[in-house]
């Protein structure tokens, strides 16, 4: 084996894979979907998750410095083994009352605190977050909200921004789902607007949803073009590789 070779190989590959493996931070996530009669939820990520990521949701309304209370709950969600693609709709399940019944479509999802179980349509603020035990947030991903008459201090208190990186949707709603598009745009941080935007989710404020399947229909990007940073780094390596072929070949001449 060529060893020069061998270390560009390696040395490319490492940047790669520091390029797509990036700690989560505010708005790398938003949620899809809600649904208050089935306890279920869904959300995108716009980057790639590392495996064996501990994530955190909880209904329990955010006051700046600590929860509202300890009659809500929290579940911890572990993401898995593998890595996740950014643009994957991951779907969620938590039947009220009933902790045999709490399931993620990717990783495991379980109780991390609390009794009360379930989501409700009226009055409920949830949140996915980071932090060291799930009581204890260090970075709230993103959130959701139907209590549209006080959402922005549940909201701002944690340092979200509504129709940047959280979705309020009406008061008192059972049901609420994005429509809008999932496909072609250059970037994933582009839908990121466009998910936290009410504008573009049916969002139903009363009803029965019992058994409606939410859509996991992943998001996807356009083929990227290459940056120009992207090409001198092509060019370099190209180079690289042609001045260590013509060095064997000379070594191969003299020899």
């Amino acid at each position: 084996m060529n060893k020069p070779l061998s270390i560009l190989s390696a040395a490319i590959l490492a940047m790669s894979l520091s390029a797509s493996a990036q700690a989560l931070t505010t708005g790398d996530m938003a949620f899809t979907s809600f649904n208050a009669d089935d306890d279920t939820w869904a959300l995108v990520t716009f980057v790639e998750i590392t495996a064996n990521t501990d994530i955190y949701f909880s209904d329990n309304e955010w006051l700046g410095s600590a929860f509202a209370d300890s009659n809500e709950h929290a579940l911890k969600w572990n993401t898995g083994a593998a890595a996740i693609a950014a643009g994957t709709v991951i779907t969620f399940t938590e039947i009220d009352a009933a902790t045999d019944i709490i399931n993620a479509s990717i990783g495991t999802l379980a109780l991390n605190n609390g009794t009360n179980l379930g989501l409700s349509k009226s009055d409920e603020t949830f949140y996915a977050f980071l932090g060291s035990s799930g009581v204890a947030p260090t970075t709230f991903l993103t959130a959701i909200t139907t209590e549209n008459n006080s959402a922005p201090a549940n909201i701002t208190n944690a340092g979200l921004t509504l129709g940047v990186n959280a979705i309020a949707l009406v008061n008192d709603a059972d049901f609420g789902e994005y429509t809008g598009t999932r496909s072609g745009e250059a970037a994933f941080a582009n839908y990121a607007p466009m998910v936290n935007d009410a504008a573009n989710w049916n969002d139903v404020a009363s009803g029965e949803f019992t058994g409606n399947i939410l859509n996991n229909t992943a998001f996807s990007v356009a083929a990227p073009i290459p940056e120009a940073d992207t090409y001198a780094f092509m060019a370099l390596g190209m180079g690289l590789v042609s001045l260590l072929a013509r060095r064997r070949s000379s070594r191969k001449h003299a020899d």
